[in-house]
């Protein structure tokens, strides 16, 4: 039976994926580097996009969770919501297959049309599934897009503050809408694979940087204190491995999507390796200051390290807004019915206007660290745990869906009886902790910011400025003496 079904899945999905590319050009040195570059369909390809977009900026953020939950709710949180993660990534690419292998035996022709989520929810439970799923994954697609752009301001900020946050995020924005001309995740490989090498190194400068510090003077881990950072602290590590919002996108820029079963897995394994150790050094040696400092970056000494980590962070927020925002680029091209042109100049002009209300949302809402997890309860938790479950459930509930289903669920964890378990208990969690005591947590803390620091500030957690120095009693130039004396007395702040 298995073995039957595999043959099917690999007679159906084996064709070559192509899409905005030109068949039939001839095969000289520029086309072989332009594919080794810019043609990732493979299952590496795969893996180095989820590991890439599940640990961009939000990597800064952690230790910053770590001192709302403390030490040892931060590091299960983070290993319990990666599976959790892992187990709807997987739900998501088996409906994916089912959806896809469905339609190709109808002959329907995917070669210029990249499938998306909610058209799997469409075409397996009909449009009311499928409006509730564009609605749910194009605001947080849409979120996501503006994290990313506060995360540049956020972290340029702390290599060059002669701007303050919101001009750099008018300047981020710019920058980031020039993702507009690639074309689609499978354009993304050199990419992807960069920005992977960027976070690995973030994330080991954090931890070493932070062991080198040590601890600073009187340092406190008081967490969890209260409930409302607890729950706001949980809900940021959901988010954190939720980033599967994109994952039909790349399965179907694979050659072979249904090979993507397990590689959103062995992609959680590997920012695991990341993120654990990078956020308990870094609470470790700062501990409750952490609880006003929502950027790790902002408590570590200048330094070369620390600049280059700055740099290699910019670059990658700019791949994971791209990573972020494409799903968006497709969903409007469909909408305006631009979404087959051959033209690529024609199709980024008519992306351009999804660009500016994410623009502007970053420059209402600039609060790097309490957004992400107001968008993981509200958002999150539904679109990439929720219903995911309950679409598995729902598609395969009569005995002739699961007899003819494409992929069975895997043996080792019960069949079709495990499957539904496991279900149940993700929506249940979800929807309670994540959704429930989350959203009230993670919007309880939303509003105070906008209280604190209200809305369109202009540089959000920056450190005050020193007031300019008190000018010379006298208008004659002073003597070398005089001078010398005038240094010392503003160096120390005497009157």
């Amino acid at each position: 039976m298995d073995e039957g079904h595999e043959k099917v899945v690999e007679t159906v999905l084996a064709g070559n994926y192509v899409e905005m590319e030109v068949e039939g050009k001839p095969k000289d040195v520029k086309s072989t580097i332009s594919n080794f570059f810019w043609h990732g369909g493979s299952a590496y390809d795969a893996w180095f996009s989820c590991s890439s977009n599940q640990v961009a900026q939000v990597l800064l953020t952690l230790p910053y969770s770590f001192s709302q939950l403390g030490m040892l709710s931060g590091v299960l949180f983070q290993i319990f919501y990666g599976l959790m993660g892992s187990w709807t990534a997987y739900l998501i690419s088996i409906l994916y297959v089912e959806y896809r292998t469905r339609k190709e035996r109808e002959k329907v022709d995917f070669r210029n049309h990249v499938i998306q989520w909610f058209e799997v929810l469409d075409g397996l439970l009909g449009k009311h599934w499928r409006n509730v799923g564009l609605g749910f994954n194009c605001t947080f697609l849409l979120f996501g897009s503006v994290i990313q752009l506060i995360a540049c301001a956020s972290n340029i900020y702390y290599i060059n503050d002669n701007l303050d946050k919101r001009t750099w995020t008018y300047i981020f924005g710019a920058c980031c809408a020039t993702t507009v001309f690639i074309p689609s995740f499978h354009n993304y490989r050199i990419w992807s694979f960069l920005g992977l090498i960027m976070t690995t190194y973030t994330a080991w400068y954090l931890t070493i940087a932070s062991l080198v510090h040590g601890q600073v003077e009187g340092v406190k881990h008081t967490g969890p204190a209260k409930m409302v950072l607890y729950f706001t602290g949980a809900t940021n590590i959901l988010y954190t491995f939720g980033g599967h919002a994109v994952t039909v996108e790349i399965m179907h820029a694979m050659w072979k999507p249904q090979k993507f079963k397990a590689i959103y897995l062995w992609a959680t394994a590997y920012v695991l390796t990341l993120t654990i150790p990078s956020a308990a050094a870094v609470y470790w040696a700062f501990g409750d200051s952490l609880l006003n400092h929502s950027n790790a970056f902002a408590l570590l000494p200048r330094s070369p390290w620390r600049n280059m980590a700055v740099i290699l962070m910019l670059i990658h927020q700019f791949i994971t807004f791209g990573f972020a925002c494409t799903p968006l680029y497709f969903v409007w091209e469909k909408a305006i019915g631009m979404h087959e042109c051959k033209s690529m100049c024609k199709r980024a002009a008519a992306r351009l206007p999804v660009v500016i209300p994410i623009w502007f949302l970053a420059i209402i809402f600039p609060f790097f660290g309490p957004i992400n997890s107001t968008v993981g309860s509200l958002l999150v938790s539904f679109t990439v745990y929720i219903i995911p479950a309950l679409a598995h459930m729902f598609t395969f509930r009569s005995a002739a869906a699961r007899e003819n289903a494409v992929e069975l669920p895997p043996k080792f964890l019960g069949r079709w009886v495990g499957a539904y378990t496991i279900n149940v208990f993700v929506v249940v969690w979800v929807f309670i902790i994540g959704f429930g005591f989350g959203g009230w947590a993670s919007m309880t803390n939303f509003i105070h910011q906008i209280d604190t620091f209200g809305l369109f500030t202009k540089c959000y957690q920056c450190p005050p400025q020193l007031p300019p120095p008190p000018p010379l009693l006298n208008a004659t130039a002073p003597t070398s003496s005089q001078a010398n004396t005038t240094h010392l007395q503003l160096l120390f702040h005497y009157p």
